[in-house]
């Protein structure tokens, strides 16, 4: 994609919504860290569901502490691996206590060596929290990105790189809600809605479905897509 196209690309998708948000549920930076550490391999909609009643009860580390492993059981059960997402957050919640004041640090390499946070995490709380230029690439953004041309890569990182070089000012804080969003909802992983689509015209993307109802013919389907290898992080 040209830097001309990557410009009107991103400044259409800030036209139709200027204000950009993440859909996880949060009250303040330590319940966003504990959401977006949830929703690994789990939806925003699963996670909200699970953190409302948790979060009514659970504001700091210390309340995460004093609710026990247990208790943060019970609210998460029905988020995937929500085992192993408890023990996570619970020993994240004695690091952050012991050793950063019950604060969340504003610095990637200290939040990605907190347990359960990998750089996908760490670059969602750098983002939403502190307003950093970061691009946390999920399935979507991978797929949005290799699929318009707007940032090739067979792994995630290599898909972030790419964004990192592309992304124009004053685009760069947004661009990552940009794309879920619109990885989510227009450019979907089966069929891509690009009869609706307001960047259609920008994408390189040839297996375009301009009809809706109308199926992506089979020889032009997205490619590439994550594999399990790719997917498949040690940390969220």
């Amino acid at each position: 994609m040209k830097t001309a196209d990557i410009f009107e690309f991103f400044r259409r998708l800030a036209e139709a919504n200027p204000s950009p948000e993440t859909e996880l549920e949060y009250g303040n930076v330590y319940q966003l860290l504990v959401a977006v550490t949830l929703s690994a391999q789990s939806t925003d909609v699963g996670v909200n569901k699970a953190t409302r009643k948790l979060f009514a009860m659970v504001k700091t580390p210390h309340d995460m502490l004093d609710l026990g492993e247990e208790g943060l059981k019970q609210h998460i059960k029905t988020i995937g691996l929500f085992n192993s997402k408890a023990r996570n957050v619970m020993a994240m919640a004695e690091i952050l206590v012991r050793e950063h004041g019950g604060e969340v640090p504003a610095d990637r390499d200290l939040l990605t060596a907190l347990p359960g946070v990998g750089r996908k995490t760490a670059n969602v709380v750098m983002n939403c929290a502190f307003g950093a230029e970061t691009f946390a690439v999920d399935t979507h953004i991978f797929r949005v990105g290799n699929r318009t041309g707007l940032a090739k890569g067979k792994t995630p990182l290599a898909v972030e790189k790419g964004l990192e070089k592309k992304v124009p000012q004053p685009f760069r804080v947004g661009a990552h809600h940009w794309l879920i969003l619109h990885g989510r909802y227009v450019c979907k992983a089966r069929t891509p809605e690009c009869w609706h689509c307001g960047v259609v015209d920008l994408c390189s993307f040839k297996g375009k479905v301009l009809e809706k109802g109308a199926k992506p013919p089979e020889a032009k389907k997205a490619k590439p897509q994550p594999g399990r290898k790719a997917r498949k992080e040690s940390k969220a």
